[in-house]
Order: structure tokens, then sequence, then C-alpha cells
């Protein structure tokens, strides 16, 4: 039997996530599981669309709505013919609210080349747009030894990378004994587990990374040259709006000191389009933070205003406008990546084959594709070109 079939949205820990309910849930053939996100009214829309797709392919399926949207917006969920149940993010890895008439199963975690780690859950700020933290509650971690453990449990299954995830990674240790910060729990995983290849940090709230994180990637190669920062806009006043704790100099400084200390670090960030109240010359100075944070790796979002945010209850700026921005955020983030690919040419570099055989990711996240290799191996790949947005490459 194959498992309950899983349908994940969103953020890196929803996959996370969604990967221990598959494992949990092995066997359970006539179960589907969305696991939803909440982050923008589209991810809503997407998750109800995704609903009743899986309904008209597995109509004799059980279907249990879990996840964010589930947790923010229950009632539009309970409203739909298709769903059977609703489990609330934090019973989400609770095996009797997806089967409450049959015993647990014990099944093997799948084999993965990259496995998704959540050590931080929740978050105890408010930014003004943010719906999540309604989804998630407040901020909690793993204590360092649990992660160790499940880092070491993910190695021996073959892992070659984890990739440490989180609402709010960086206010990791915030509520354990001591306050240990995100930094130290690096450097105790890259000291106690040798074996592990690779190390990868999610996305960091920039007014949150620690000196000794700083330190680490400077100087420690198995932590990935890849930092994906939280910072949504590029104008003083908007951030002060969204409540974020960081200014735009403090983000440019940020990545000044990030590509000092490792040059070629690949920086990623989020960015949202049209936050109310957002004029042109405010919208210039997010559009031009692309090339003043070098961000490669863009992930675009045009606002949508969540019910019950103070973000809703601001002036609003027209779809038609936010919908423009964000159209010409991804033309400056797509000539910027199309840039740094290019800029790899003739580079190379170590990949981590997918299970497919045929791509991978380099250290930096680029991906790469490449004649056949075997699954979930580390390879030197020599880069020859560039096809749209990946890199292609040969034996090095």
């Amino acid at each position: 039997m194959s498992g309950a079939t899983l349908i994940s949205h969103g953020c890196r820990l929803n996959i996370a996530e969604s990967e221990k309910i598959a494992a949990m849930l092995g066997g359970e053939d006539d179960l589907v599981v969305v696991n939803s996100c909440a982050v923008t009214a589209e991810a809503v829309k997407t998750a109800r669309q995704a609903i009743r797709r899986a309904k008209r392919d597995r109509p004799e399926a059980r279907i249990v709505v879990t996840g964010c949207a589930a947790q923010t917006e229950p009632e539009t969920f309970r409203a739909m013919v298709e769903v059977d149940a609703i489990v609330p993010n934090t019973a989400k890895l609770d095996f009797a609210r997806y089967a409450p008439t049959r015993a647990p199963r014990n099944a093997p975690r799948p084999s993965h080349a990259r496995t998704f780690l959540p050590v931080q859950n929740g978050c105890d700020h408010r930014c003004t747009f943010c719906i999540i933290p309604y989804g998630r509650g407040p901020s909690r971690s793993l204590p360092a030894g649990g992660v160790i453990e499940e880092i070491k449990a993910a190695v021996d299954q073959g892992a070659k990378e984890v990739v440490l995830t989180g609402v709010d990674l960086t206010a990791y240790g915030a509520d354990l004994p001591g306050q240990p910060s995100l930094g130290s729990l690096v450097a105790r995983i890259l000291k106690l587990v040798p074996e592990l290849p690779r190390l990868r940090l999610s996305s960091l709230d920039p007014c949150e990374v620690d000196d000794v994180l700083l330190d680490l990637i400077a100087h420690e190669s198995r932590l990935m040259p890849h930092v994906h920062l939280s910072l949504q806009a590029g104008d003083d006043m908007i951030l002060k709006r969204m409540k974020r704790r960081h200014s735009r100099a403090q983000a440019v400084d940020l990545v000044a000191k990030l590509k000092a200390l490792r040059p070629e670090i690949a920086i990623g960030a989020d960015l949202i389009a049209g936050f109310p109240t957002e004029d042109e010359e405010r919208f210039a100075n997010t559009l031009a933070l692309v090339d003043d944070c070098a961000i490669a790796l863009a992930h675009i979002f045009p606002y949508s205003p969540r019910a019950g945010t103070p973000a809703a209850r601001m002036p609003q700026v027209a779809r038609h406008i936010i919908k423009d921005r964000a159209a010409r955020l991804r033309d400056a983030a797509a000539r910027r990546k199309a840039a740094w690919l290019q800029e790899q040419v003739g580079e190379v570099t170590d990949v981590l084959v997918e299970l497919n055989g045929t791509s991978g990711h380099a250290a930096n996240f680029a991906r790469v594709a490449f004649a056949a290799a075997r699954p979930n191996s580390i390879r030197r790949i020599r880069i020859t070109a560039v096809d749209g947005d990946s890199l292609i490459g040969v034996a090095a």
C-alpha cells in the first residue's frame, strides 16, 4: 500500500510537516490530506481548488484539511461538501485526527536527498499584514538534543542535506532555558553530526542574524552559501507600517557583510508589492532593493488583505496597480537571476543529485541539470550553459 496522498502548499515548514504526516499515515490509501497555507487570499483559494480537484480524482477517498488556512478559516472548509474533517495545526501530527478508528502504523520515513526539519514553530511578532501567527500560535523551539537526534536519524536514512525550517527561524531558542541562539544550534549540529555533508537554513529575519551565525557562514563549508531573507519591502515608511523590525539600511548592510564574509553566497528574499499606502516613490525603493541587495532568488507576493490584520484596515492600493508592481518586481528579479546564473558558467560546483538522477541543487541553491547520475549523491559538476531558470552541467 502506498499510503495517504499529501497535498502540501506554502512554506518549507509545511513541506517538513507533510513528510512527517505521510510517514505517520503509511498505508492509509483511502485518505487525502491537504496541508493548506493562509499567507495570502490566493493561497486559500488554491487550497479550495486542490480539494475540489482531489475529490474529482479520488471520489472514494476521505479528504482531511489541515494547515494554517484550516486554522484561521475553518468555516471556509467546513462549508465545502468535499471535506470530511478539519485538523487544526496544533493537532496536525496526531494520527487519531486523521484515522480515528485505526491503529497507528510505524511507517518508515521516506528517503530523500534533502530533509526539511522544523526546529521552530509559531511567531511572537505581529507584522501588520500577516495572518500566520493566528494559525501557528506563539514561538516555540525544539531543544537542541531533539534536533540532533532528528538529524542523525535523517542521515542514517540517507539524507545528504538537512534544511532547518521554522515560521520565525531566527527566533529559535528564545523560549528555551538559557535562550540559545540559532547560531549556537547550527554550531552544535555541525560539531555533533560530522557525517552530515550539507546544512541549509530557510528564511531568516535580518534583524535577528546573530554574530555566531555570521561567523559560521563565513568559515563552515558544510553550511551552504545561500541565505533567504524576510525583507518584505525596501522603503523605511512601508517597513514601519508593516511593523517590521529592520530598516532598509540594515538590510543592505547585512547583505554587504554576508558578501564580504563569503563572496559566493546567494541571496534570496521575500518582497511584497502594493502594501497599503505604498505610492510610486516608496515602491521604487523596494524595486531598487533587488539590485542593492543582489537578490538572485526572489519570492514576489502581490499584497492581499487578510481579514483581522491591521493592514487590511489601512488605505489600500488599487488591485491593478498591485498587479503591475508585482510584475515589475518579478521582471527585475528575473534579470538579476539571469545575470547570476550566467556568472556561474565555467565554474565547477558540488551538486546534490535529486531522486530523478538528472538534476539537483548546487551549494548556492542554483538548480543544475546534467546527464544521469546516481540519485542522492554529491557530484562535482562543471557548469557549461544556462537554460531558462536552470544551469546545465557535465561531470567535472
